[in-house]
């Protein structure tokens, strides 16, 4: 986990040659960074098995295991929370979409400034720098924000991911208030311009993992006002 006084451990998983060199480079020279560098999945799954890591910046066409795959691993076989960026030419939605469902974070298109990807890995960062927080509660639903696990009377039923977990986290705190959109993207988002479907593809997302692991459909919709959480059994 970063600590204030300390370097943001990075991993660059990238193959195309002169793009990794560049990104090695002016991550190196920054005296806050402490970069790692892998041109294929397999050597980047090696690296997060044995090192910790406080966000990786993963592209997404890589030889062999691509980059939705990787973070599909990261997530479920490795459990890993570490904030994930993923770098890509792929724009469209759909990409964006499965991007999201492996569990990624954020998502940069290329080509892009290496400023601006440097701001979204520190904000990934920084967001990712959580004190020990008790549990948080809605009926006989519970949720550890530490470690992402779900609980059903005390027993842990699933891990969330992405943002799916940092959505959740807000409903939590807000209930028994709803969460509207701006409210969304200024605490998950950290303010970045943000568009409502791809709002409600993480909502989406969330209440489909929540319903399996806890049999309740517990986001409900408020048309104009937002999302909330909601027990209706």
């Amino acid at each position: 986990m970063t600590q204030n006084f300390g370097k943001i451990r990075l991993l660059i998983v990238e193959d195309n040659v002169s793009l990794a060199e560049n990104l090695f480079e002016y991550f190196n020279d920054e005296s806050q960074y402490s970069p790692d560098f892998a041109s294929d999945g397999l050597t980047a799954l090696h690296l997060l098995a044995t090192n910790q890591y406080d966000v990786i910046v993963l592209d997404v066409m890589l030889p062999g295991i691509n980059g939705f795959e990787i973070s599909h691993r990261i997530r479920h076989d490795l459990r890993r929370n570490t904030p994930i960026i993923l770098i890509t030419a792929k724009d469209h939605i759909d990409d964006k979409t499965q991007g999201f469902n492996a569990g990624v974070d954020d998502y940069l298109v290329k080509p892009f400034d290496l400023k601006e990807l440097s701001l979204r890995v520190q904000a990934l960062a920084r967001r990712n720098t959580v004190s020990s927080d008790p549990l948080l509660h809605f009926q006989d639903v519970s949720f550890d924000p530490d470690t992402y696990t779900v609980y059903v009377k005390q027993q842990p039923v699933g891990t969330l991911t992405g943002y799916s977990a940092k959505i959740f986290e807000l409903l939590l705190r807000a209930c028994p208030r709803p969460v509207n959109h701006e409210q969304l993207v200024e605490q998950v988002w950290d303010g970045r311009p943000t568009e409502h479907h791809t709002v409600r593809t993480h909502v989406y997302a969330l209440r489909k993992q929540l319903t399996e692991f806890t049999q309740l459909p517990l986001v409900k919709t408020l048309h104009g006002r937002g999302y909330i959480l909601h027990n209706a059994e």
